[in-house]
């Protein structure tokens, strides 16, 4: 009776938790996002005028280095794995440790970070406005012209458009039965029958609420997570859930990008976040699955401003 009544807990809490489409566009303002796109490449944005946005997250490869840690003005490694920037108007908090609540507050700290871009927000606004394009910019799209809040909103509305939809898998979500393999079909099923999908869910397939990293073992994290943020012992290795949309193009994985393929990820998580053991054949067919997540990449500019 009890393993019943458990087996139906489950089976509404996945239902609750379900995987959706991403939609096919976003609701943007196209002038504010075509000068964030251009801010968002522009190493101006840095102390040394050579970092931008865009080196740490690679619209073409994933959104985000293919690096362990990615490297700042001067040479400075960053101590967490640059996570995707595609699909992260989805989540519901930013950053691993989700101390910013939404794109534009997130774009402020890694422009600031002496270990990223190095750049006084108040001087970059000075920086700006010394060229005309930008001056003549952002005074089309905003009444008040080039101000650190503009700044930061231009490039958070960009972001917004840097979503994937119809990959394999949203396509399998909307009817179309043969948009993914055989073996991909039975690693949704696992992913659901194993309680993967109770963390991972909805339109980002994770990004949408915190957990502990080793639930049931010790991950051995050198960083702290959300206790940096709160100050609180229950915080302690608590990170936001990343999500799994275009997992197959953002090696490599964890907040300290400790695993460089897939399918050790997958293993990894079975043990240390699920506390069971997945088959070798399990996990491939999860990998399949995951690999039906990647959607269309965005397409981008290069035009300057």
């Amino acid at each position: 009776m009890l393993r019943m009544v458990f087996l139906l807990l489950c089976a509404s809490l996945i239902e609750a938790g379900s995987i959706r489409p991403i939609p096919e566009k976003m609701d943007v303002d196209p002038q504010k996002a075509a000068l964030g796109e251009k801010l968002f490449s522009d190493p101006l944005l840095s102390k040394d005028n050579i970092i931008s946005c865009a080196t740490c997250h690679v619209i073409a490869e994933g959104g985000d280095d293919g690096l362990q840690y990615s490297f700042g003005i001067g040479g400075a490694r960053g101590s967490m794995n640059a996570p995707t920037v595609l699909n992260a108007v989805f989540n519901f908090r930013q950053f691993w440790d989700g101390r910013a609540p939404d794109l534009k507050a997130q774009v402020k700290d890694p422009i600031r970070n002496p270990k990223e871009m190095g750049q006084d927000l108040d001087e970059l606004v000075l920086k700006l406005k010394q060229h005309r394009a930008y001056r003549r910019a952002f005074e089309k799209a905003y009444a008040d012209g080039i101000t650190k809040e503009n700044i930061a909103d231009a490039i958070a509305e960009y972001e917004k458009t840097l979503i994937t939809p119809n990959g394999p898998f949203d396509r399998y979500l909307k009817g179309d039965k043969n948009a993914i393999s055989e073996e991909a079909k039975r690693g949704y099923t696992l992913f659901k029958e194993k309680g993967c999908i109770l963390c991972h869910n909805g339109v980002n397939v994770g990004g949408n609420l915190y957990n502990k990293f080793g639930v049931y073992k010790d991950a051995n994290s050198t960083d702290l997570g959300r206790y940096n943020v709160t100050g609180r012992e229950e915080d302690k290795y608590v990170f936001k859930v990343p999500s799994l949309r275009n997992v197959a193009r953002t090696a490599p994985y964890m907040h300290d990008g400790r695993f460089t393929k897939l399918r050790d990820a997958v293993s990894f998580m079975t043990q240390y976040q699920l506390g069971r053991y997945m088959e070798p054949e399990e996990i491939d067919a999860i990998v399949a699955f995951l690999e039906t997540l990647n959607g269309t990449l965005p397409q981008t500019q290069k035009a300057n401003p």
